[in-house]
């Protein structure tokens, strides 16, 4: 092991690659502690080390921006722009036939999707920062607090001030979809992907160190050993797939024959990734933002309506919060699967290059028969999900961790997904030059 990791290095090409990907990530990681113009810095540490952190969809969205964005830096929207405007050009495939066509178009009409993508995060950037100074002038930014300082993080709030804000975040964000193509050019590894396991990474030792200062060390083991259970049970199912054996028949074109080999369709048992689990973060948001928004005048009373939703929906360790996360995973990820794989499209595809599924006729009985496998094996598939996903919120219950907890939910999907996915890529450059690579 050691010496395939001292071949890297001893690799100039790669060498030259790993090092450009480190050096992106470290101008990435310091964009995410130069705070934005006319925010108040002192105000905004005191108010993190008093409060800690905040719930719902800004807790998911400071996971992804490394913790950039209650500090309220140039890069607190980091990628989710990015991930939100990519998932939306996906779903649009369904709707939209162009964008169906375009995607089968190949190359040329993939990168006119991207394209789309890139218009598409800039304009959700202006959206979501805009949203971001507002909810920072109001002094929501860390929930319902009395905390003085939290009520005055800016030290400056006229509009063109707001306006300079909200155009550097923006530019903020275009700068790490730059970053990010940067990297998949010429560093190693989904440029976009890294920059998520970066930030992801960043915050695992500030949750590490909670548990240890708040529940001492003989539990901050307990966790660290389940930590280490959990991620060999995710890189299992991760890599876990059915494979379904595809023969293809032999044909004559002019002297030349063709076909006549074997090979398979793999169908992974997590092929959502980490989709619904940030699809149901979001949808479980939607009640507390309302209830937020129908608060009573003081001295009148709350509303029962919005009474119960503070009870069951605003606090991750309720029994009701759990059942309702855990089911919207479940139905997501049947969701996002039948929009991304399409049994008939790949029954077609099959017959029109004289492939088949051995014992099966094709056309419509093999569609049947991958969709017959497919439902069957995403129920594993999302019920694994969803127990991944509430690992934060037991140990939100048990542990006293927030939701941020290093060691579930998406979290530990990205981490392990990018990890193994950027290992693969340096193994796959490794064999292309030496006849060995960094795995065996």
């Amino acid at each position: 092991m050691f010496s395939a990791i001292a071949r890297v290095f001893r690799t100039p090409d790669l060498r030259r690659k790993i090092g450009f990907t480190l050096a992106i990530i470290a101008i990435y990681r310091l964009g995410a502690h130069v705070p934005t113009p006319f925010v108040n810095f002192p105000n905004v540490q005191s108010c993190l080390d008093q409060s800690g952190s905040t719930e719902g969809l800004l807790s998911l969205v400071n996971l992804f921006s490394g913790g950039a964005l209650l500090q309220l830096s140039i890069f607190a929207l980091g990628v989710m722009p990015y991930i939100t405007a990519t998932i939306i050009v996906q779903l649009l495939r369904v709707v939209i036939p162009h964008f169906e066509t375009l995607y089968k178009e190949g190359q040329a009409g993939q990168s006119k999707l991207t394209q789309y993508t890139r218009y598409l995060t800039i304009a959700l950037a202006l959206l979501q920062s805009t949203t971001l100074v507002t909810v920072a002038r109001s002094g929501q930014l860390f929930g319902a607090t009395s905390i003085p300082e939290c009520q005055q993080l800016l030290t400056n709030d006229v509009w063109w001030a707001q306006l300079l804000m909200i155009i550097t975040l923006t530019a903020g964000t275009g700068l790490i979809m730059w970053f990010a193509e940067l990297v998949t050019e010429r560093g190693v590894g989904n440029g976009m992907s890294i920059l998520i396991f970066t930030s992801i990474a960043a915050t695992f030792p500030s949750a590490m160190g909670s548990i240890w200062a708040a529940r001492g060390f003989e539990v901050f083991l307990m966790v660290l050993a389940v930590g280490v259970v959990v991620v060999a049970l995710v890189v299992f199912v991760e890599q876990s797939q059915r494979r379904i054996p595809v023969q293809y028949a032999k044909r004559m074109v002019g002297r030349r024959t063709y076909g006549g080999s074997n090979t398979y369709i793999p169908i992974k048992v997590n092929m959502a990734g980490v989709v619904p689990v940030i699809f149901a973060s979001s949808l479980l948001y939607i009640p507390a933002l309302i209830a937020q928004f129908n608060q009573p005048q003081p001295g009148q009373e709350v509303p029962g309506w919005v009474a119960w939703i503070q009870q069951y929906f605003t606090s991750g360790d309720q029994p009701v919060y759990m059942a309702t996360y855990f089911l919207l995973i479940i139905g997501f990820t049947y969701f996002y699967v039948a929009i991304t794989f399409n049994p008939v499209d790949v029954a077609d595809n099959m017959k029109k290059y004289g492939g088949f599924i051995p014992g099966i006729r094709a056309g419509r009985p093999t569609a049947e028969y991958l969709d017959y496998v497919l439902t069957r094996i995403t129920l594993p598939g999302s019920i694994y999900l969803g127990l991944i996903a509430l690992l934060p919120l037991i140990a939100l219950a048990t542990v006293g961790a927030n939701q941020n907890f290093p060691f579930g939910g998406a979290s530990i999907l990205i981490i392990v997904g990018v990890g193994l996915e950027t290992v693969k890529q340096i193994d796959a450059q490794l064999q292309q030059r030496h006849y060995e690579g960094l795995l065996r």
